[in-house]
């Protein structure tokens, strides 16, 4: 199965990459740009035949390893 993680900053924390990329874009004339959030995805192959199982596991390698939890958040896909 297709499985893709995305994870981000929960509200409330500074996102200094978004704050950068924000200054740069208005530097370059893009002033309409605002509230510049920054994040990652991961995609991979997970070698499950149950989608609820596929899920779960997705969520425990959040809880695990992929995100901070502290600070950020995440969303699992299984395609």
């Amino acid at each position: 199965m297709k499985a893709k993680v995305q994870v981000f900053l929960k509200p409330g924390v500074l996102d200094v990459q978004g704050k950068a990329i924000e200054g740069a874009l208005h530097g370059l004339g893009f002033s309409g740009v605002d509230h510049v959030r920054v994040g990652k995805t991961i995609e991979f192959d997970l070698a499950a035949s149950d989608r609820g199982k596929a899920e779960a596991e997705l969520k425990d390698m959040c809880e695990r390893l992929l995100a901070n939890t502290v600070i950020e958040s995440y969303r699992v896909e299984v395609a």
